[in-house]
């Protein structure tokens, strides 16, 4: 079997009724409370691809179950119409094998794998190992996770005396907690969260570093931001026992001490420019209004950023749709009303107005500020509308008056939780969580968020105790 990669996306579509018709933004929702225990709806609905190709185009298992859904009336279907049949729709395949891999669609649907993907299908084979000399193969092996602890994340494998040792300590109870103050000392090491460490190495996809255009240490050739900053306030948010939320939510900044790596919290920075008031942690950096809003009217680059780095969906590959009535508005004249634009504008339109008062590098005298009427300022003949543009969006589906507020709900919310579970899974597992290791994935992610407060440190530990990990 291929690695499985699950998609933690808050999504709206499944299938469409017709070759033409648009993708449904009910789907998600209807399939999830027909399926409510179906692994692709604990904590997150199913992406659009799991019906489609690209909307409208459907797989094998979106064309057949619109085959049986409503057959002989007139499309498109209204949404209503649609969310009603979809069921009975469901119903009706759950015993085919859209795929042709042996399977049927409704176990797919239970076990978490793709009924579209002949590559994607349970894991029916247990496992042959059996105890060897070495590790107790198939099953969690406490030698084999605390040989695995020391390689991850204190970058080094543990001595032979000192595996002689763990293995030689009074019961598997002291071995656990043993394992335990193994994970405490390395997550202060400098392999952890130094310079370009585990921590930075998280960050790296989120920060999107340009060393060309770096400030300060390291500067390049056109130093324009000091991302070493956003580094900072990555790590110390994942550290000791803070609050991952403040990677969004901050209103402070981070300076880092090196020979050893502290990282300490400070009102502000020369390098940062954003008032107290208008700070959204790393979203309204230097470096991200920099980078991702350049000289941009309407930033969509940098909400469609921040989705996808700190929630785990991308809206590119039509990941966590969350349609808005009467959007797109198209405020800036780029032809995203088109139909081949709309359906994913709908929802990145509105998380983008947030960011509208948030200047990059428009104007050197107020580069990297948030700028009450920015638009009008420095972009009022960009399109006849522009000034329209509010600064009220909408996330998840919700309301929000700014970035701040923005931000609080991106915090808050599974999403967040599932996508820093998953960044931590896949670097000290290896990979992205695989079907069968769902059920723990999920547990791993719910303790992350409602019994360890979003502490990262707490995370690490509850990851290094799960049989995906410490099986060898």
């Amino acid at each position: 079997m291929k690695k499985h990669t699950f998609r933690w996306m808050i999504v709206s579509v499944l299938v469409a009724a017709s070759t033409d018709a648009p993708a449904k933004p009910p789907a998600g929702g209807v399939f999830c409370q027909k399926y409510p225990t179906s692994p692709e709806c604990m904590g997150r609905q199913p992406s659009c691809t799991y019906c489609h190709i690209a909307p409208p185009q459907r797989n094998a298992f979106g064309t057949m179950v619109s085959q049986s859904l409503l057959p002989g009336l007139p499309r498109p279907l209204s949404d209503g119409d649609f969310a009603a049949a979809l069921p009975s729709a469901l119903t009706a395949v759950e015993g085919q094998d859209a795929d042709g891999d042996g399977v049927p669609n409704l176990t797919e649907i239970q076990q978490g794998t793709q009924p579209a993907d002949p590559n994607s299908k349970p894991l029916d084979a247990a496992c042959q190992g059996s105890d060897n000399p070495q590790f107790s193969v198939c099953r969690y092996d406490l030698r084999h996770a605390y040989k695995k602890v020391v390689r991850d994340l204190c970058g080094a494998s543990p001595t032979f005396a000192e595996v002689t040792a763990f293995a030689a300590r009074p019961s598997d109870d002291d071995r656990r907690a043993f394992i335990d103050s193994e994970v405490e000392r390395c997550a202060q090491t400098e392999f952890w969260r130094g310079k370009n460490g585990q921590l930075w190495k998280v960050a790296h996809p989120k920060i999107r570093p340009v060393g060309s255009l770096k400030e300060g240490e390291d500067k390049g050739g056109v130093p324009l931001a000091d991302y070493y900053d956003d580094y900072a306030l990555f790590a110390y948010t994942q550290t000791d026992d803070h609050d991952a939320r403040e990677i969004l939510t901050a209103d402070y900044f981070v300076r880092r001490e090196t020979s050893p790596t502290r990282y300490s919290k400070v009102s502000s920075l020369a390098s940062q420019k954003v008032d107290l008031a208008h700070r959204a942690g790393n979203m309204t950096s230097k470096w991200s209004l920099t980078y991702f809003v350049m000289f941009t009217a309407l930033p969509r680059n940098a909400a469609a950023q921040m989705y996808r780095s700190y929630l785990g969906l991308d809206i590119a590959k039509q990941e966590g749709l969350y349609s808005v009535a009467s959007e797109p508005q198209d405020y800036d004249a780029k032809g995203v009303t088109a139909k081949e634009c709309a359906a994913c504008h709908a929802t990145l339109d509105p998380l983008t107005y947030p960011f509208r008062n948030y200047n990059g590098i428009a104007s050197s005298r107020y580069e990297t500020q948030y700028i009450p009427n920015r638009l009008e300022i420095f972009f009022p003949n960009v399109s006849p509308r522009i000034t329209q543009t509010p600064e009220r969006g909408v996330i998840f589906g919700k309301p929000v008056n700014d970035l701040r507020e923005w931000a609080k709900v991106a915090a808050d919310s599974d999403a967040f939780a599932i996508s820093t579970t998953t960044d931590y899974w896949k670097l000290l597992v290896g990979h992205a969580p695989k079907p069968e290791e769902n059920a723990e994935f999920v547990a791993t992610w719910k303790r992350f968020k409602s019994v360890h407060n979003y502490r990262v440190q707490r995370l690490l530990h509850d990851i290094v105790k799960t049989e995906a990990y410490g099986a060898p």
